[in-house]
């Protein structure tokens, strides 16, 4: 009984290693930067309703996932 926490916690540790959890939020200009396009070319994107963000605490923020989505679709 005592082992079965300990597996459950490296199950999560090596599903976060695999990738599975790389779903991570991102700033524009981390986004920015992993596409090589300027801010004003990602304001558009999301004013146009290609990217899709969240408006947090003031802040734009987008989901790696949805980002990858856009590069590639």
């Amino acid at each position: 009984n005592d082992i079965l926490p300990i597996i459950e916690k490296l199950d999560r540790i090596e599903k976060k290693l695999d990738g599975k959890f790389s779903n991570k939020y991102l700033s524009i200009n981390q986004v920015a930067k992993l596409t090589s396009l300027s801010t004003s070319t990602i304001r558009r994107a999301i004013q146009k309703g290609t990217l899709k963000c969240s408006r947090r605490l003031g802040k734009l923020l987008f989901l790696e996932s949805d980002v990858r989505k856009w590069i590639n679709g």
